[in-house]
């Protein structure tokens, strides 16, 4: 009979409860006092005792094998979605559980509150997991109290854990697991009693702690150094130079990781040692690395450093043991160049051999067909040519196979299809050809992932009855060749999450059988010739692979012929997070119940043909971050309600919208980086709302009927004054068309990938009036600027020069007048630049790029008073730049002539006249001084009666009372 728990314990776990916030359900089942019965809470079947707590938090993973660097470098859709408890701190009450040997905690959120003082005291415990649980602060000294533990693990990625003395671990006399990881130990007291104080030790982590030689200097006592120690984790330090000298007494270790610091020198024989990491440090010789010397291995990884030689090359000394024992090899992204050697066929033990991203060259050597125990190759991203060699068909344990990102050519072989225990295969972006039957599938029984991607003349044949004998997962075909519809065999696949089919040349309609498979996270039926309706979509339940979470999905479907109208049933995909159905032929209306979608983050509707206004349902999709909705036939009002919602872009151009252009767009999306109502009915102001939009990269409110003058408070717009890159993609897949059209440089682009570089502001062909606002010239990180084709007047701002990153600059078909400032010369990126047809005038500025622009006259066409190179129209060095240049009138040349004889005749007359007399007549030259002199006395007398007479006057004005 099981006894029930105290009342006590009960309550005290309500308690704990009630301080938690548990949005996720996570201790529903935790009511009443049967707390024996919870979920997550253990107890003692003879006492009723509680023993044990289970609150780690649930996260979302794959539950078949993935290689580390696909989940590394996002390749696979993983939607991390994860259940969690929250907290200010960690109660008090579990104090109460004197009899708790088991506590786990970890990756939840207690915000940075402190590890309270009251664990210490729960001296029962043997295991403990407090990791990434964002805790922060001092690590309590009685922790060191807990003599029973044996698992103790505080990691923080975080880094905000600290101890300023590790005396503490001299407590801890049963520990078997520590692991301090991410945890700032540099220069910590009695660091180094973490390595000979517990000698119970098996495991101990200490990576990302910003450890360096000087804080683990050998000791006297140096023969105490962890006796019963086995794995040894020391990476991501700071560790330099040579091989840290205190390892080579750790005789019983098994593995030992020293990968991300800067080691260089030589790499001594740990006699016992199975697995040595020390990718990411600063090999660069073969010799050091010891590869011979280290035979012992059964897995040697030294990816990522500078290794510049040959990797194995001839040896006439080599072991035997060095020849056989080797059981994993990784070298992946070093500097090796050339082939790879015959010699490697040597390492008969081989297991797994990892040689990506280096600079191989040739092909796959036959010396491989000789490592029957392969059961991992990767030789990946490199520069290997020829074809897949028929020998690999032999290595029966063979489970990985990668050779993606290479020169490979030739035809698939069949052989690949005996591979019994292969389930991952990647040969994408290569140059394959021929044809891939269900014979390279033969018996593949435990296939998980396939990726061809980019061999566009490989082509997919396989028949309408074949039935496959595996269950994949992911399938990547894109840029291959598909017979003409979707492949019937695909129905078969009831596990998938990823379908990528883009690029295929397949067409036709969807076929009915596809309505009735489940929902794929991720399917991708872009860039073919899929015609008819959306009706044929799978819109089932979602099939979750994941533990734990819910699994969001991917639908593209752009670049299509599909027509009809959006089926309502869309709406049910309850987990449906990015929807593109661009570039098609739909039309009719938005269907008002996208608001039934809580996880949809990016819809893109652009060129196709649907009509009618926008749904105010729209503007309750609580994530929807992107809404591209440009060049369709779009009427009406923005509603309201979109101003609710956290919008990164929003691209509505090319419809017929109309009104002004809302206040609240600037109130309220202040997260905003692309505006686009590019071409379309607005009128009124442009808000001085949108000066508040801090984040805005693009803003084009071109081809309206906008009036009013620019404000100058879009001078203030923090995005185009600092240069920071747009981060707007959303969802978890780069193959959908994320872009936003643009004119820059005159014509209209479409930018994708170059999305997050493009700063543009575009105000062109609307009825703008006033001056261009000086403040526009601090928008130092402006790409763009046109404001072309208004009514704007008054001069270019002098400080022009000052928007150093100015790509394009159009100011034509306005009402401009002055001269063009000369700091527009040190616009140094600047590749298009169009002034015509404003009222110009002056010279035009010279230097640095302005002398490289295309198309030059044409630029300045249309301003008469412009003058200079590269119009044909000189400037005279001695004219007023401002007026009209009247040389320029042949007509006029006689008048001229004869205007300045009389000017020089008259300046000759008049001085020869009176100044030669004065010469030659002393008489006359004495009276006129004589007269000038009396002149002279009677103005100064007359100057000083008058001064005199005003202070008499001024003195009698003030003694009046």
């Amino acid at each position: 009979m099981t006894v029930g728990c105290s009342e006590q314990e009960a309550q005290a776990l309500l308690k704990f409860k009630h301080t938690l916030t548990d949005d996720f359900k996570m201790l529903s089942s935790w009511v009443g006092n049967e707390c024996c019965r919870w979920e997550r809470v253990y107890c003692d079947g003879a006492s009723g005792n509680v023993i044990g707590i289970d609150l780690r938090a649930n996260r979302s993973e794959f539950t078949f094998p993935v290689p580390m660097y696909m989940l590394r470098d996002g390749m696979i859709y993983n939607s991390g979605f994860e259940n969690y408890l929250a907290g200010d701190d960690l109660d008090s009450s579990l104090a109460e559980l004197r009899h708790l040997k088991y506590l786990d905690l970890s990756g939840n959120d207690f915000r940075g509150s402190q590890i309270p003082e009251f664990i210490g005291s729960l001296d029962k415990l043997s295991y403990l997991n407090l990791s990434n649980a964002r805790f922060s602060g001092v690590i309590p000294y009685n922790i060191g109290n807990l003599s029973n533990l044996k698992f103790l693990d505080l990691t923080e990625e975080s880094s905000n854990l600290i101890t300023d003395d590790m005396v503490w671990v001299s407590g801890l006399l049963s520990l078997e697991h520590l692991n301090l990881n991410g945890v700032r130990l540099s220069g910590v007291r009695n660091i180094d009693m973490v390595f000979y104080m517990i000698p119970s030790l098996i495991e101990l982590v200490v990576s990302e702690c910003g450890l360096s030689n000087v804080d683990l200097r050998t000791r006297p006592n140096v023969s105490r150094t962890l006796p019963n120690i086995k794995h040894l984790d020391l990476g991501w330090n700071e560790f330099e130079g040579g091989f840290p000298s205190f390892l080579k007494n750790m005789s019983s270790l098994l593995s030992l990781d020293l990968s991300g610091n800067n080691l260089n020198a030589s790499v001594p024989v740990m006699p016992n040692l199975l697995k040595l990491d020390i990718s990411y440090n600063m090999f660069r010789n073969i010799e050091h690395v010891g590869i011979w010397r280290q035979c012992h291995l059964k897995e040697l990884i030294v990816s990522y450093n500078h290794l510049e030689e040959e990797m194995i090359g001839p040896s006439t000394n080599i072991s035997e043991c060095s020849l056989y024992a080797m059981e994993m090899l990784h070298l992946h992204r070093n500097s090796l160049k050339g082939l790879i050697p015959q010699s490697i066929g040597k390492l008969t033990k081989l297991t797994s051999l990892n040689l990506a991203s280096n600079r191989l060259t040739g092909p796959i050597p036959d010396a491989l067909g000789n490592l029957r125990l392969l059961e991992e190759l990767d030789l990946s991203a490199n520069q290997l040519s020829g074809p897949i060699p028929t020998f690999l068909g032999r290595l029966a344990p063979l489970q990985e196979l990668l050779v993606f990102s290479n020169f490979l050519n030739g035809t698939i072989p069949t052989s690949i299809g005996k591979l019994s225990k292969l389930y991952f295969l990647d040969f994408a972006y290569n140059f394959f050809e021929g044809v891939v039957s269900e014979a390279h599938f033969a018996n593949l029984s435990m296939l998980k992932f396939l990726d061809a991607t980019s061999n566009y003349k490989l082509i997919f044949n396989i028949s309408r009855q074949w039935l496959p004998p595996f269950q994949l997962r992911v399938i990547r075909l894109g840029s291959c060749k598909i017979a003409d519809e979707l492949p019937q065999w695909f129905q078969t696949q009831r596990e998938l999450d990823e379908l990528v089919l883009s690029n295929t040349s397949i067409s036709g309609p969807l076929p009915r059988w596809l309505k009735r498979m489940t929902i794929i996270p991720l399917l991708d039926l872009s860039h073919n010739k899929l015609t008819g309706p959306l009706t044929n979509l799978p819109f089932g339940e979602a099939s979750v692979h994941y533990k734990g979470g819910i699994s969001t999905d991917t639908l593209l479907l752009q670049n299509n012929l599909f027509n009809g109208t959006i089926p309502r049933s869309i709406c049910r995909r309850n987990s449906l997070e990015a929807l593109d159905i661009s570039k098609n032929k739909l039309t009719g209306k938005l269907p008002d119940c996208l608001d039934n979608l809580q996880y949809l983050q990016k819809v893109m509707l652009s060129s196709n043909g649907l009509s009618g206004v926008l749904p105010r349902s729209l503007g309750r999709v609580p994530m929807l971050s992107w809404l591209n909705l440009n060049d369709n036939l779009f009427i009406g009002e923005l509603p309201r309600e979109l101003g609710n919602l956290g919008l990164l872009v929003l691209d509505l151009g090319d419809n017929y919208l109309f009104g002004n252009i809302p206040e609240w767009i600037g109130e309220n999306l202040t997260m905003l980086m692309v505006l686009r109502l590019h071409n379309n009915n607005f009128s009124g102001i442009i808000p001085t709302s949108l000066c508040k939009l801090s984040d805005l990269h693009i803003l084009d409110l071109a081809h309206n009927n906008l009036t009013g003058s620019i404000p100058h408070c879009l001078g203030e717009l923090n995005s185009m004054v600092k240069d920071s890159d747009m981060e707007v993609h959303t969802g978890n897949n780069a193959d959908s068309d994320e872009n936003v059209i643009q004119v820059v440089k005159g014509i209209a682009l479409e930018y994708t990938t170059t999305l997050r570089f493009v700063i543009n502001m575009d105000l062109s062909s609307n009825k703008l009036t006033g001056e261009i606002p000086v403040e526009l010239s601090k928008l130092s990180a402006l790409v763009g600027l046109n404001l072309s084709n208004n009514h704007l007047s008054g001069g270019i701002p002098e400080n022009i020069g000052n928007m150093k990153a100015l790509n394009s600059l159009d100011f034509s078909g306005n009402e401009l007048i002055g001269m063009i400032p000369p700091s527009i010369s040190a616009l140094n990126f600047l590749s298009h630049l169009n002034l015509s047809n404003n009222n110009l005038s002056g010279r035009i500025p010279t230097g640095n790029q302005l002398q490289t622009l295309s198309d030059q006259p044409s630029i300045y066409a249309g301003n008469s008073d412009l003058c200079g190179a590269p119009l044909p129209k000189n400037c005279s060095n001695h004219e007023d730049p401002t007026r009209k240049n009247i040389n320029d009138d042949d007509d006029n040349e006689p008048k001229k002539v004869w205007f300045y004889l009389t000017i020089v005749c008259g300046y000759a007359t008049g001085f020869w006249g009176i100044i030669g007399v004065l010469l030659l007549k002393k008489q006359w030259r004495q009276k006129l001084y004589m007269f000038v002199e009396v002149t002279m006395d009677k103005i100064y007398v007359a100057v000083v009666v008058r001064v005199a007479k005003m202070k008499r006057r001024r003195e009698s004005v003030r003694i009046t009372p």
